[in-house]
């Protein structure tokens, strides 16, 4: 393989952590119904791919008591050993332990996925990057109720020097090569 793997502009599989954040039935029930369809199948495509290459994954939901549980969907793929956060805080940064837990990973990119883009992601990805992490936002597997929202935040948070990407760009940056043994199982997710 090539020397891409020490590329620092390329997201890595050994040295990411998938966050998703607060994609709550609730919360869900506000989002347009294709745009909804969208998130959740590129969310599910990063957790199919974050658990056949070991990338661990942290969840968070806002608040559940009012705005629900995971979607059944995404609970179904949360690799085992997920770790999982309530929070009242918009930014997952703020939620018990989740700090602590990410810096334990010993790993220095964050993908995040989830909604909304305009808060709860936006500060999320503030935060990691105010923290030293490189954040990669999967333009695809985030979204808000409002179309506004949703540009001004990946706007925002281009210019703050995280990088908005796609679920496909993502998980071939983690493959780097077809002949990763996970390459045809993966790609296939994208078809």
């Amino acid at each position: 393989m090539s020397g891409t793997q020490d590329n620092p502009l390329l997201c890595n599989a050994e040295d990411s952590v998938v966050v998703i954040i607060d994609i709550q039935t609730r919360l869900s029930s506000a989002m347009p119904g294709k745009i909804l369809a969208r998130v959740k199948r590129e969310t599910g495509i990063l957790l199919i791919a974050a658990g056949k290459l070991g990338v661990p994954v942290m969840a968070t939901e806002q608040y559940p008591q009012g705005l629900g549980m995971l979607e059944g969907e995404i609970t179904g793929l949360l690799p085992e050993d997920t770790k999982r956060y309530e929070k009242t805080c918009f930014s997952c940064t703020g939620a018990d332990n989740f700090s602590d837990q990410m810096k334990q990973t010993g790993r220095r990119q964050v993908v995040l996925a989830g909604m909304e883009a305009h808060v709860c992601v936006l500060q999320t990805a503030m935060e990691l990057t105010n923290s030293g992490y490189q954040v990669f936002v999967a333009a695809d597997a985030v979204c808000s109720r409002h179309q506004e929202d949703y540009e001004s935040a990946l706007q925002r948070m281009n210019q703050a020097g995280i990088i908005v990407t796609s679920t496909e760009s993502i998980l071939f940056e983690w493959l780097r090569d077809a002949a990763h043994e996970h390459f045809r199982t993966l790609s296939a997710l994208i078809r």
